[in-house]
């Protein structure tokens, strides 16, 4: 059981436990389970893709929440110590690129690390979300 205050092996910058699952109610379950402030920045997060991207697809992979769209995946949404990072499959194909290049999530990966809902630039990360739903990444090809 979970003490208060107790980081979740998510919050280690380890995958989380989440188990592997399609659709809405995983994710959501996901983004339930983390604490304060990466919980209502993940909401946030989540809540900015469903009203940006049509059609969007939601699913648990390797301990973090997925989205996509024509059965393709766009970015990425996991929690970790102090900050929630976004995390653009193609993110070198963005425009502007996005700052952070995470440690083994691929060479085109880029993304943002958010400590706080300030940290959040609405408009930008909207803006890049419709630029990877442009080129999502399915099977190891680029449509």
């Amino acid at each position: 059981m979970k003490r208060d205050g107790e980081l979740l092996v998510a919050m280690t910058g380890k995958a989380s436990s989440a188990k592997a699952a399609t659709g809405d109610k995983p994710v959501f379950a996901y983004i339930a389970s983390l604490p304060e402030p990466q919980r209502g920045i993940a909401e946030r997060v989540d809540a900015l893709a469903a009203e940006t991207l049509p059609g969007l697809e939601r699913a648990v992979k390797w301990g973090m929440a997925y989205y996509g769209v024509d059965g393709g995946w766009c970015f990425s949404s996991g929690a970790f110590v102090g900050h929630l990072k976004v995390m653009f499959i193609r993110g070198t194909s963005l425009a502007p690129e996005p700052p952070v290049a995470p440690i083994g999530m691929g060479k085109a990966t880029r993304g943002v690390e958010l400590a706080s809902l300030d940290d959040l630039d609405e408009g930008r990360v909207a803006e890049w979300m419709r630029q990877a739903a442009t080129m999502p990444f399915v099977g190891g090809k680029k449509r």
